[in-house]
């Protein structure tokens, strides 16, 4: 299997300014998936990287930076509550009313876990449940805007997912990093991090192929790159592969905005991303006249 080109930037130079410059950005979405929540073992939530993510987040704040949490794990917490394992075969009459049954469940417990931790440290917080109706319809999004910036005027973190209890198809917008590049340009956000169990994007798949090579800085989203990610998957916990992370870098670069995948495996890389380490892939963000958000959201299921 050969390794497929994609255009990148190699040059040190140019990677150390696209570097240097995120230490200066002001306001950051940071989302983490599923799977980075939970000990693998078992499916419980590891306490321990909640710990060292909140204390992150906490300390961008103190930094004074504006910052947005896009949290996965609602229905999967919930299925451990209600001890389901298997959506598909526990109720394969009515599936869909038991994802949401389990997200009603688990959203309720993720919050209170989130919320305790956050007021160690001192910190106030706040729970944002979005649909796709939230971005396509423009007084909800009017309405949204503005609930974001008043809770960055109070110093205030939102934590963010979509709202699984209520979503369907039709209004769903289905992964949550796609969900984090859409509340990162919805609140003129200048940095997304996503972080997730890669270290960032490759010229293929690096388990298949030995020869594939990490790509440090990506300028441009080529169409070929973008159609590397069509045959990925996600793990079994979460929803998104890297399909779906490179659609978020379409949103958030079209936008404007740096986007950062990283390894979740240290969540203290979060820190160091700030501090201009080169870390995970970077994502440039380069402005596009011609995108609109609420189009492409309402259009997304039909590309």
């Amino acid at each position: 299997m050969e390794t497929r080109k994609v255009k990148e930037t190699k040059d040190g130079a140019d990677v150390k300014r696209f570097r240097e410059r995120l230490k200066d950005k002001k306001k950051i979405v940071v989302k983490i998936g599923s799977s980075s929540l939970q000990h693998s073992e078992t499916g419980d939530l590891d306490y321990t990287k909640l710990d060292v993510l909140v204390r992150e987040l906490c300390d961008m704040r103190n930094r004074g930076k504006d910052v947005v949490l896009v949290t996965s794990g609602a229905i999967a917490v919930g299925k451990k509550a209600v001890n389901i394992k298997d959506i598909k075969h526990e109720e394969e009459d009515n599936p869909i009313a038991v994802k949401q049954a389990c997200a009603a469940v688990g959203q309720a417990r993720l919050m209170m876990t989130y919320q305790k931790i956050f007021a160690e440290y001192n910190q106030v917080a706040a729970q944002i449940l979005m649909t796709k109706n939230t971005i396509v319809d423009n007084l909800n999004r009017y309405n949204a805007h503005n609930t974001f910036s008043e809770l960055f005027k109070l110093g205030v973190i939102p934590i963010v997912n979509e709202n699984d209890t209520v979503a369907t198809y039709e209004i769903e917008i289905g992964d949550n990093d796609t969900l984090s590049a859409i509340v990162a340009a919805l609140v003129d956000a200048d940095l997304l991090i996503l972080l997730s169990d890669i270290d960032g994007l490759y010229t293929d798949d690096p388990r298949q192929n030995k020869n594939a090579q990490f790509i440090e800085v990506v300028e441009e989203l080529t169409d070929e790159l973008m159609d590397m990610g069509k045959a990925s998957t996600g793990s079994s916990v979460g929803t998104g592969g890297m399909n779906t992370k490179l659609i978020a870098a379409k949103i958030a670069t079209s936008s404007n905005i740096d986007m950062i995948i990283a390894n979740s495996k240290d969540i203290k890389v979060l820190h160091r991303i700030l501090d201009g380490k080169n870390i995970g892939t970077l994502f440039v963000g380069n402005k596009e006249t011609y995108f609109d958000l609420p189009e492409f959201v309402a259009n997304m299921h039909n590309n």
